[in-house]
């Protein structure tokens, strides 16, 4: 499941390059802002996207349902993800415990610290999917996850089982299947299976 977790941070410079995977290319990122809508919403239209992100793509569309996010009024952030600098695709990363009701939700199936992080992630153009980006860009804001957030245990992330292309890109980034269940899908036309992954902080 892609919870659309939304902490106000203070907008950042473009982080430093996160080299995962043998460090080229380089994976950065920055907040987006409300100039980057129109390019979110051709990812946003795009069918393989579109499958598992299950947005209205009307311009007002995006603006209520990234906005607000963009403008500081909702507790998560949304990055926008550059490979050698080009746009490539989007990461949203919140705090379980900034939205309750989706915590108490996931409870029954895995019961998580509020203080844990969840991501959600796409890639937006379809000639960019299936080279190991996916995997690099989650390993990437993962890796950073544990310095932005020092109270995090663990990054959890619930998947809809059907969605296998997603949940192989956590595998990947190093993450591991840790409970399966029933939860809300982000599209009706899918059943309530999910998969959840986990990773852990690292050891000091």
């Amino acid at each position: 499941m892609q919870p659309r977790l939304r902490p106000p941070r203070p907008p950042s410079p473009l982080l430093p390059p996160q080299a995962a995977f043998g460090g080229v290319p380089v994976i950065t990122w920055r907040r987006l802002v409300e100039a980057d809508f129109p390019l979110l919403r051709t990812w946003l239209l795009q069918p393989h996207v579109h499958r598992w992100w299950n947005h209205e793509t009307s311009p007002e569309a995006v603006d209520r349902d990234f906005g607000p996010v963009a403008r500081g009024e909702e507790p998560s952030e949304d990055l926008l993800v550059l490979e050698d600098g080009t746009p490539v695709g989007l990461v949203q990363r919140s705090r379980y415990g900034d939205y309750p009701e989706y915590l108490a939700e996931l409870a029954p199936v895995l019961p998580v610290s509020p203080e844990a992080v969840s991501v959600d992630y796409l890639v937006g153009d379809l000639a960019r999917c299936g080279h190991g980006l996916g995997p690099r860009i989650i390993a990437a804001v993962v890796a950073a996850t544990w310095a932005d957030y020092p109270a995090a245990p663990a990054v959890v992330v619930p998947v809809n089982a059907a969605n296998r292309n997603s949940w192989r890109a956590l595998e990947k980034a190093g993450f591991t299947r840790v409970a399966e269940g029933e939860l809300e899908p982000d599209n009706p036309v899918d059943d309530r299976a999910h998969v959840v992954y986990r990773i852990d902080r690292p050891a000091p």
